[in-house]
């Protein structure tokens, strides 16, 4: 018997003028649709008049489903994944169904269409070239620190989603870690009827929200560290340590001097030549 197939369907993210026409296809022809929330997805069907059955697969059944989806596809079976909305896999369960039939040896496809990520970050007006995701920034608070200090020294333009109860508290938390003159599109309900980006640096961000309820899902596009900052960050804490302290630090490496003085010129920023006379 042939193996079946897994198909990664993205779907609307707001605007069912959005469905891509082959995952319509891929939905209709497939033996059964694994849906984040079934009882959401329904209406999704039947605007679009497909009749496959569904099964529920979500983050509290994810690993277990993932099972038994990946046996139903061993023996035969195509499986068409589809999340609430968007496309399957970013920061939603269906990373777990990926990773195990990749590791049965299935073949999984990717249909694609709307990401609310990709969406804000290309009218975020910010740089687009190198990115990094976080989705939801973690709700424990010692990881949640974590990470916010890894984004300290982020260089690549940051897209954070967050929900509206807790946007001002993100915001308040980003202004204080990256300073108010850093800049943000806060994009608010992206495809659908109230879509709007708000454009501005966070400590505009901060007074606009906390005068003006938030209210819908929000993709937050943070402007990256300047690379010429980041340098000029870390000669300054070079500079917390003495000359003779920094020189110290690598000929106890068992480096030697001259090579040692060559590093510590190069963490300062300054010519080795002044480094020598100031160690002789």
């Amino acid at each position: 018997m042939a193996v079946g197939k897994l198909y990664l369907c993205a779907t609307p993210i707001g605007n069912l003028e959005d469905m891509p026409v082959r995952a319509v296809r891929i939905m209709r022809e497939a033996d059964l649709i694994a849906a984040e929330d079934t009882r959401n997805s329904i209406k999704l069907l039947n605007h679009f008049e497909i009749k496959t059955p569904m099964t529920s697969y979500h983050e509290y059944n994810k690993v277990d489903k993932a099972a038994v989806l990946v046996d139903k596809i061993l023996a035969g079976q195509t499986v068409a994944l589809i999340t609430d909305a968007g496309t399957p896999g970013i920061s939603d369960p269906g990373e777990e169904l990926v990773r195990q039939a990749a590791a049965a040896g299935i073949e999984v496809i990717p249909v694609p269409g709307p990401a609310a990520c990709i969406n804000a970050l290309i009218i975020s007006g910010l740089p687009t070239r190198r990115f990094v995701f976080e989705a939801f920034l973690p709700s424990d608070k010692k990881e949640r620190q974590a990470v916010l200090e890894e984004l300290k020294r982020e260089t690549r333009t940051m897209i954070i989603y967050e929900a509206p109860h807790r946007l001002l508290k993100t915001l308040e938390e980003l202004e204080g870690l990256l300073g108010g003159e850093r800049r943000i599109a806060v994009c608010k309900e992206l495809t659908k009827k109230h879509e709007t980006v708000y454009r501005a640096v966070l400590s505009e961000a901060v007074l606009y929200y906390t005068e003006n309820e938030p209210r819908g899902e929000y993709v937050l596009v943070v402007e990256g560290l300047d690379r010429q900052e980041l340098v000029r960050q870390e000669q300054e804490a070079w500079r917390e340590m003495s000359v003779e302290e920094h020189l110290a630090l690598y000929v106890n490496q068992g480096i030697e001097r001259k090579e040692a003085i060559k590093l510590v010129a190069k963490d300062r920023g300054v010519p080795k030549r002044e480094i020598y006379n100031m160690t002789i």
